[in-house]
């Protein structure tokens, strides 16, 4: 399986596992799967830890990295499919997580509720 991984997972994932759903952690952990994590949800993190919003350790994309998780780029074919999204949702950078699964064939492992309604491929965290 390849999964791409929501910001509040990967947040989870480093900061509190157990707050994970156990078949959504046992699915990132198992090395039989691909999990990516997008550069939207770095930057998003990124940004709300400069803002004040969230406190992670600075390093976190190297210990994501060390975890195994494989980068994913922003590249303008993902932008484009976010401008062809139906607007079930305004935050850009869900949207941008939404059209990078679409694009790159990945489950989006997420609690969000509304990822249903773009017809994503979906795993509950």
């Amino acid at each position: 399986m390849r999964l791409l991984l929501d910001s509040h997972v990967v947040i989870w994932w480093l900061e509190n596992p157990s707050e994970l759903i156990p078949a959504a952690r046992a699915a990132i952990a198992n090395p039989a799967n691909e999990a990516y994590v997008s550069a939207a949800s770095v930057w998003e993190i990124g940004l709300k830890t400069a803002k004040g919003k969230l406190r992670i350790a600075a390093e976190f994309p190297t210990l994501l990295r060390s975890d195994g998780f494989v980068d994913l780029p922003i590249h303008v074919r993902h932008a484009e499919r976010t401008l062809a999204l139906p607007p079930h949702h305004g935050d850009p950078f869900d949207r941008m997580l939404i059209a990078q699964a679409l694009e790159e064939n990945l489950t989006l492992v997420s609690r969000d509720r509304w990822i249903s309604a773009y017809g994503v491929p979906h795993l509950a965290a």
